[in-house]
């Protein structure tokens, strides 16, 4: 099988390309060949080049420049002719704006498929994505394929699970100083609202209240200057909830494994979350984890046996998930535990491949029959 990926990102900053990373750490065998075209350049093609990839850079510019929208599809036609893939996978719904189009001047629209990277709601963005003629959509969870198939029109859905790297066994924690005698909350992900890492230090105000001091580990940055304002409101409103000297913010970080490392509780505040990778990534190293009962989290955890479900992602919901984990040491180690070895079963990054191309081997051979 011969796979084209288009990829819209320079950079590895997220849940999305953590998915695609794990896709390419191991082809599934030699039958499969894999080649990506990224949509702007960075760090991450030149990293997959030195890895053995065959990667193109097409520099697209913005959506609403139409003369680099259609400068970039003609070549993306161009490539696919020369190539001849069985499938042209676009990574997220802004790659399947360029590579439909593109495959269907190079007479190739029944090979398309793209990834759906969020829970989508009727926006431009999903919408037109959802019109372009495309085999089937890949996603994350059920509950975002449900939510797919209610665009128009309701074009085909496969689900497959995401999974993480077995954690290096030498892995070391990362130096941070942090307080060792209160119980270490973190949360992973961009500075974004939906991520809600505001809600989580309301949270954290929420259990001071009720006693329950805690730390809290913010790991991630502005990713793409996605949302600047929000980004820089989080330190002056842990200042408003009397929070200043019990928050460490870490920017950016290249790995968060070693940040999830330094904590006792790893929270998913997203609401809803169409997966949660780094949820994967706490039960990965044993730690305990909590997430909203919402979206994809609902889907693989179990409601305090491999961790612990919010009823929503706001403060209070939060705090009420996290208290019985604060105030149980021996609850914490249980869950941690069973949410090691349930990762270990099933959403190991070899897992993850195992069944992603057996996800795209049936379909193609649903269209060739």
């Amino acid at each position: 099988m011969r796979m084209i990926i288009t990829v819209p990102w320079g950079q590895r900053l997220g849940g999305a390309e953590a998915m695609l990373q794990g896709v390419l750490g191991g082809t599934g065998g030699p039958e499969h060949e894999l080649e990506l075209v990224f949509l702007e350049p960075g760090p991450w093609p030149e990293e997959l080049r030195e890895a053995g990839f065959r990667v193109e850079v097409i520099a697209a510019g913005r959506l609403r420049q139409v003369h680099r929208w259609l400068s970039t599809v003609v070549r993306l036609a161009r490539l696919f002719r020369s190539r001849k893939p069985d499938v042209i996978l676009n990574w997220s719904a802004k790659t399947q704006l360029y590579g439909s189009p593109a495959a269907v001047l190079a007479g190739m629209a029944s090979r398309v498929v793209w990834w759906q990277q969020a829970i989508p709601r009727r926006s431009w963005l999903d919408g037109s994505a959802t019109l372009l003629p495309a085999a089937a959509i890949g996603c994350y969870s059920k509950a975002s394929a449900r939510a797919q198939t209610r665009l128009v029109p309701a074009r085909p859905t496969f689900v497959v699970a995401a999974g993480s790297p077995v954690p290096d066994s030498d892995s070391r924690p990362a130096t941070l100083e942090l307080p060792e005698d209160v119980p270490i909350v973190g949360l992973v992900g961009r500075l974004q609202p939906w991520k809600g890492q505001d809600q989580l230090l309301r949270a954290q105000a929420i259990l001071r209240e009720r006693g329950r001091r805690t730390h809290t580990l913010i790991v991630g940055g502005d990713s793409y200057g996605l949302s600047p304002e929000y980004a820089s409101s989080l330190e002056p409103l842990a200042r408003r909830l009397g929070l200043a000297e019990d928050v460490t913010m870490t920017g950016e970080v290249p790995d968060a494994g070693p940040y999830i490392e330094r904590m006792d509780i790893l929270v998913n505040a997203s609401d809803p979350e169409p997966f949660g990778i780094v949820i994967l990534e706490g039960m990965a190293r044993r730690v305990a984890v909590v997430a909203v009962n919402a979206g994809g989290p609902s889907e693989f955890l179990e409601d305090g046996q491999t961790g612990m479900l919010a009823r929503s992602g706001q403060p209070d919901a939060l705090a009420d998930a996290l208290e019985p984990l604060l105030s149980s040491p021996d609850l914490r180690e249980r869950i941690a535990a069973a949410g090691r070895e349930r990762y270990m079963q099933e959403y190991t990054d070899a897992a993850m491949r195992a069944r992603f191309f057996t996800a795209i081997e049936a379909l193609l051979k649903t269209e060739g029959a």
